[in-house]
C-alpha cells in the first residue's frame, strides 16, 4: 500500500503543449478580410493592380505548384517521416510532364509527372524507412541524384527534337481550361465599375471562371480530399498516429512501416505534380531550374500551416502573391507591400504587449516602424529588392509563426519493427 508521502513525491509526467489552432470560422472569414484590407491598401497608395482579376489568376498559377509540394511534406510528416527532398521531387515531376506529355498528351504527361515524383517519394521511402536512413540526408541525396538525373535524361530525350534541347523540352499541349463566358463578362463590368470591395470580389470570382486551368482544379480538390482523409477517417487517424507514437501504434495492431511507406509515395507523387503544375500550366515545357526552389518553399508552407491543410493554403497563397506582384508591377506594388507589412507588424507587436512578452513587441515595433519609414522615404523598390519579397516575407511569417507551432511529435525519428515489444 503506498503512503501519502510516496504518492505525493511520484513524478508526474508533463502535459504535452498546447497548441492554438486556426478554428474553421476563422479560414472561411480569412479571405474576405484579406480583400477588405487590400481595398484599403489600394485606395490608400494609388496601387490599382493589387486585386485585379489578372493578378488573382496569376496567384492560383503561382500558388499551386508551392501549395502541392507542401501537401506532399503533409502526407510524408503526418507519417513521421521528414520530406526534404520535395525540390527533387518537383523536379523530377517537371521532366515528367515534358516527356510524356510531349509524345502522348496532356493528361498522359500529368500522370507522367505524378509518377516521375513517385520514383523519387520510393527512394526516400526505400532509404529512410526500410534501411533507416537519416530523413534529411537522404531528402538532400534526393535533390542532389534528381537534378542530375533529370539533365542527363533531358539531354537524350529533348535534343533533336523541334523546339527541344538539353535544358527544355518541346511544347507540351495544354490541359483543358474553364471559362463561364457570360458570367465572366458580367463580372468583369462589376470588376471595371470600381466600387469599393464589391470590385475586389468580383476579381477574385472573374479569376475562378475565367481561363481556369483544370490541373488547379484538381489540386485544390486534392487539398480537399487530404483534409478528409487524414482527419475524418480511420486511415488517416492511422498514418498520423505514426507521425505521433509508432510505438503505441504498432501496439495496437497498426503496421507502421506500411504507413509511412504509402504516405512517402503519395508525398512524391503530390511534388511531382507540383512539378507538372510548373511545366504545364506556369509554363508550356520543360526547363532547366524550372522549380526555382519551389519545394523548399512547400515545405516552408507546411510548417506556417501548422501540418494542416488550411494553413497550408494560406502560406502557399501568401508566396504565390508576393511573387505575382512582383512579376507583374515590380516595385510599385511591393512598395505598397511595404506599409501593409508595417501595419500589420505595429498589430502583432500591440498583441505581443498584451500577452505579456515586451521583448518580442520590440522587436516587431522597430521592424514595422522600420519598414514605414522606407515606405515614406522611397517611391519605388529596386528590382533586385522585389525578387526577394516572396522569400524574405516566408522568412518572416515563419519567425512570427513559430510560437503556435507543434510539429508531429515522432516526425524525423527512425522507426525499427517491433519496438513496441
Amino acid at each position: 500500500m503506498s503512503t501519502p508521502a510516496t504518492t505525493a513525491s511520484a513524478p508526474v509526467a508533463a502535459p504535452p503543449p498546447k497548441t492554438r489552432r486556426i478554428p474553421t470560422w476563422a479560414l472561411i472569414a480569412a479571405l474576405p478580410a484579406v480583400l477588405l484590407f487590400l481595398a484599403v491598401l489600394e485606395k490608400v497608395t494609388d496601387a490599382n493592380d493589387l486585386t485585379s482579376s489578372g493578378t488573382i489568376a496569376a496567384t492560383l498559377v503561382a500558388t499551386t505548384p508551392i501549395m502541392l509540394a507542401g501537401l506532399g511534406g503533409l502526407w510524408s510528416e503526418r507519417a513521421g517521416v521528414v520530406n526534404i527532398g520535395l525540390e527533387g521531387m518537383m523536379i523530377l515531376g517537371t521532366y515528367g510532364a515534358g516527356y510524356f506529355g510531349y509524345h502522348y498528351g496532356a493528361w498522359v504527361g500529368v500522370l507522367g509527372a505524378v509518377m516521375m515524383g513517385m520514383i523519387g517519394g520510393l527512394l526516400h521511402a526505400i532509404a529512410t524507412v526500410i534501411f533507416g536512413v537519416d530523413h534529411i540526408i537522404s531528402g538532400v541525396a534526393i535533390n542532389i541524384i534528381a537534378l542530375g538525373a533529370v539533365q542527363y535524361l533531358a539531354s537524350n530525350t529533348f535534343v533533336g527534337l523541334p523546339g527541344g534541347g538539353s535544358t527544355q523540352s518541346p511544347k507540351i499541349p495544354d490541359v483543358p481550361t474553364i471559362t463561364i463566358d457570360s458570367l465572366s463578362n458580367k463580372l468583369g463590368d462589376i470588376e471595371q465599375n470600381d466600387t469599393f470591395f464589391v470590385s475586389q470580389v468580383a476579381s477574385v470570382l472573374r479569376a475562378l471562371c475565367t481561363n481556369l486551368s483544370s490541373l488547379i482544379l484538381i489540386s485544390l480538390v486534392l487539398l480537399v480530399l487530404t483534409w478528409v482523409i487524414l482527419w475524418r477517417t480511420s486511415f488517416g487517424l492511422r498514418l498520423r498516429s505514426c507521425g505521433e507514437s509508432p510505438v503505441a501504434a504498432e501496439s495496437l495492431g497498426v503496421h507502421v512501416l506500411r504507413y509511412k511507406f504509402v504516405a512517402v509515395l503519395i508525398s512524391g507523387g503530390l511534388a511531382g505534380l507540383g512539378g507538372g503544375v510548373l511545366a504545364m500550366v506556369a509554363s508550356s515545357n520543360y526547363r532547366d531550374g524550372q522549380t526555382g526552389g519551389r519545394g523548399y518553399i512547400g515545405l516552408a508552407a507546411m510548417i506556417f500551416g501548422n501540418w494542416r491543410p488550411g494553413g497550408l493554403l494560406m502560406g502557399s497563397g501568401l508566396f504565390g502573391y508576393t511573387e505575382t506582384l512582383g512579376l507583374r508591377q515590380g516595385g510599385t506594388s511591393v512598395h505598397a507591400l511595404l506599409l501593409a507589412v508595417a501595419v500589420l507588424a505595429l498589430a502583432l507587436a500591440v498583441n505581443q504587449l498584451r500577452h505579456g512578452d515586451r521583448l518580442a513587441a520590440v522587436v516587431i515595433g522597430v521592424v514595422g516602424i522600420g519598414l514605414g519609414i522606407v515606405y515614406f522615404l522611397i517611391d519605388e523598390v529596386p528590382a533586385d529588392f522585389t525578387r526577394m519579397t516572396p522569400y524574405v516575407i516566408t522568412m518572416v511569417v515563419l519567425a512570427f509563426a513559430s510560437q503556435r507551432l507543434r510539429m508531429p511529435a515522432a516526425d524525423g525519428q527512425v522507426y525499427r519493427k517491433g519496438s513496441a515489444g
